[in-house]
């Protein structure tokens, strides 16, 4: 019986035989089942799709246990949320990390000086930030665990120097991450190539902004970067930008900081929840304790509300700042 496969089907079994990451496969099959009309015809496709895809999954389970065990690239996420600097060699991404966290990768002028990825925490404020020193990106050597590690990311930072060639680094880098099926997340929506894509938020930033001296080489940057990005400025010698890097970066994350009061308590103010922005009075609730997802009543928020104390339902958008009373 025929099995009328559609167009679609043979695009994504292409991207599948290409495919060379357990993940890209994993995708690829899904997609594939996704595809494949139902009917008598198909049974069989549709039966061999089905054991591929529980052959790869389980290999890929093995092979994460494993990869927790002995990858450098496998860093578990802390923090409000997990932040990779990437780029070509010599842009200054350790000194960034070793300026701007309690970590200490080697910092050298001569290229190539970070071979694994070394985390550190960055404070915001009253949050912790992840921020990953990884090794610089090499055409000669491409290491997928390090592909990996980006595309797990809540967010990339691209850093060029901006005392270098910035314009030459950004294409050598985004040339190289797109020959991994990697692109920044801007991107989506004008991509229109067959290969399968992983798409990322990607924040472009220059580097070695050392003083106000460099404030109008920063500017031309700007100009010629176009629309498509907003660089961010700093200087891992002087702090020179530091402030607004950091601001930059919670903007990024898409967070919002929301602290918890007891009933008849005043709140405390010193460590806040973090939550996606967006999130609701009903999410917060669940990620304070699962109980309180079946026995809230009632909720008063400081902040978003139209007035201090105010009673909200549970789908009330929680702002940057809120302080939430929970009654269950």
């Amino acid at each position: 019986m025929p099995t009328n496969l559609p167009p679609d089907y043979f695009t994504v079994e292409k991207q599948f035989r290409e495919a060379e990451s357990p993940e890209e496969k994993i995708a690829c099959l899904e997609e594939m089942l996704a595809i494949v009309p139902k009917h008598k015809g198909t049974d069989h496709l549709r039966a061999d799709l089905r054991r591929r895809l529980s052959k790869l999954k389980a290999a890929a389970e093995i092979h994460k246990k494993a990869g927790r065990q002995g990858s450098a690239y496998h860093i578990d996420r802390e923090g409000a949320g997990q932040v990779v600097l990437t780029g070509v060699t010599n842009v200054g991404k350790s000194a960034l990390v070793a300026a701007l966290t309690n970590a200490t990768p080697e910092v050298a002028e001569y290229p190539f000086t970070t071979w694994t990825p070394t985390p550190g925490m960055m404070s915001i404020e009253d949050i912790q930030v992840q921020l990953i020193d990884a090794p610089a990106l090499n055409p000669d050597f491409v290491e997928p665990e390090y592909m990996n590690l980006i595309r797990r990311a809540d967010l990339v930072l691209l850093v060029v120097d901006l005392q270098g060639y910035p314009l030459q680094e950004v294409d050598d880098a985004l040339s190289l991450l797109e020959a991994q099926r990697i692109m920044p997340l801007h991107r989506r929506d004008g991509y229109d190539g067959e290969a399968r894509m992983t798409f990322v938020p990607v924040q472009l930033v220059a580097n070695k902004c050392d003083d106000e001296d460099l404030d109008g080489d920063f500017e031309v940057l700007c100009e010629l970067v176009g629309d498509e990005w907003a660089p961010i400025p700093v200087s891992a010698v002087t702090g020179y930008h530091v402030d607004e890097f950091k601001q930059r970066i919670f903007e990024a994350l898409d967070i919002v900081r929301v602290y918890s009061k007891p009933p008849g308590e005043a709140p405390d103010l010193s460590a806040p929840f973090v939550i996606r922005k967006g999130a609701t009075v009903y999410e917060l609730a669940g990620k304070i304790h699962k109980d309180f997802l079946d026995q809230l009543k009632a909720a008063r928020v400081w902040g978003s509300a139209t007035h201090d104390g105010q009673m909200v339902g549970r789908d009330h958008v929680l702002q940057d700042g809120d302080i939430v009373e929970l009654r269950m």
